[in-house]
């Protein structure tokens, strides 16, 4: 996705506007006049929201199917907007202070629009939106909603325990593997690293690596599992909230320990096909034998579909990262759909976003593969579904959230501190110790700077 650069000064002059957030209220006018006769009085005009939704690999159809179910039901109509590049479309209009009253765009990207206007405050609380009862039900918001995906720092990023983003479509995250391979050797799936690193052995005198990766940007859902395997959520906050000491201590070394030696068993080719161009070639070698391990999500059997017929021993397999300490983990990987605190219309938004968890919309998503974190989903899987979406009832436990959201740093992102240079690390170029300074490094301004 594209990052906005040249938009973010204009940009937080618009948001710096709307901060305080959006009504959908009318302004006060005056009490209509005793003699004026009601009938006389106009019809109201039908209030009309705008959406905008990312187009991604579920397609755009489901958000117009959704839209009509939403205005059969309400009356509210929508004026829907979708495209690959949502925040090129968005950035002009937002520039200009006009915002939608429903977005639904992903965090995770350094620069990108989310991230702007979560740094902004800019974003409205969905408190209300979550106490209401969902249209065309009978069941509150948070009711439906499974348990975890409103109290995450994803979600809730200035950690005072509001919600501002609501989550969407959901897929755990966790390795993938040749099945079929496994079946014809005889190898078991490791649980912990030490068995791990066994089967690499055992792998390379084979002429297969141990590992690879689609692109270091797919670090992110890997190593939140992984730190909660090595030390749980309270690593895993420590970490994320660049908690002082957190990399010198036990469960620090031992995360670091694991990057270098992973680093170390990783395919030589994968750092330089590692791109967006070329990243598929990364992937095939986790299906083809070349490797036997790739972190990704539930997406990846829809994405290399056409590359899975060509292969006559082919089947998924999916596992959880191996425990380190405390228990296999595998991250969840959500999207997020919001309220810009500068939406006109913040009631009839509200009742959008409500409406995104009703059995009518999660039927449509799910028909895509959009799969709803709501209580139930399963009786709607089939297939692969099955497996990943079962990992969690297989003794897996279930990572959520992400850093913690910190004003801009002059050439400090996320991405750039924890992810981006495993690249340099698996190709040689830097030491686990260079890596080691960098993060600590920028943990430091990362906590000087962090919001909330």
């Amino acid at each position: 996705m594209k990052k906005i650069i040249a938009m973010l000064l204009c940009l937080a002059m618009a948001l710096s506007l709307v901060a305080c957030g959006g009504s959908s209220a009318p302004a006060a006018t005056e009490a209509p006049k005793a003699d004026a006769p009601a009938a006389d009085a106009p019809a109201a005009e039908p209030v009309t929201i705008k959406v905008a939704a990312i187009e991604t690999a579920y397609g755009s159809q489901v958000w117009v199917d959704v839209a009509a179910a939403f205005e059969a039901e309400t009356g509210i109509k929508v004026e829907l907007t979708t495209d690959k590049n949502l925040e090129d479309v968005l950035s002009g209009p937002m520039q200009n202070g006009e915002f939608p009253d429903v977005v639904h765009l992903a965090t995770g990207r350094p620069a990108g629009l989310t991230e702007q206007l979560v740094k902004a405050n800019a974003l409205h609380p969905l408190t209300n939106a979550l106490s209401l009862t969902i249209p065309g039900e009978t069941v509150k918001v948070s009711e439906k909603i499974a348990g975890g995906f409103t109290d995450n720092n994803i979600v809730a990023p200035y950690g005072d325990g509001v919600t501002y983003m609501a989550p969407m479509f959901y897929s755990p995250c966790g390795l993938f593997y040749n099945a079929k391979l496994f079946e014809d050797k005889g190898w078991e799936v490791p649980t912990t690293w030490d068995e791990m690193w066994e089967l690499g052995e055992t792998a390379k005198a084979e002429g297969i690596a141990l590992f690879t990766y689609p692109t270091a940007g797919y670090y992110d859902a890997f190593m939140f599992a992984l730190m909660n395997a090595i030390g749980g959520p309270e690593f895993f906050n420590a970490i994320t909230t660049y908690e002082e000491g957190a990399w010198d201590s036990e469960n620090g070394k031992t995360l670091l320990n694991i990057l270098d030696k992973l680093a170390s068993y990783t395919h030589p080719s994968t750092p330089a096909q590692a791109n967006n161009q070329d990243f598929t070639k990364n992937q095939q070698m986790a299906m083809n034998g070349s490797a036997l391990f790739m972190p990704n999500g539930t997406w990846i059997t829809g994405e290399m579909a056409d590359y899975a017929a060509t292969l006559d021993n082919f089947a998924w397999g999916m596992t959880a990262v191996p425990a380190a300490g405390t228990a296999p983990y595998s991250f969840c990987w959500f999207e997020q759909a919001w309220i810009p605190a500068g939406a006109e219309h913040i009631a009839e938004a509200e009742q959008f976003v409500a409406f995104l968890y009703s059995d009518k919309a999660a039927e449509i998503f799910a028909s895509a593969g959009a799969m709803q974190p709501i209580l139930g989903i399963a009786d709607m899987l089939e297939g692969e579904n099955v497996m990943f979406y079962s990992i969690y009832d297989n003794g897996a436990k279930a990572a959520m959230g992400g850093f913690a959201a910190f004003s801009e740093i002059p050439g400090v992102d996320v991405s750039g501190t924890f992810f981006a240079p495993i690249d340099s690390l698996v190709a040689g170029t830097i030491t686990i110790d260079d890596y080691a300074e960098l993060v600590k490094t920028n943990s430091d301004l990362m906590r000087a700077a962090k919001l909330g």
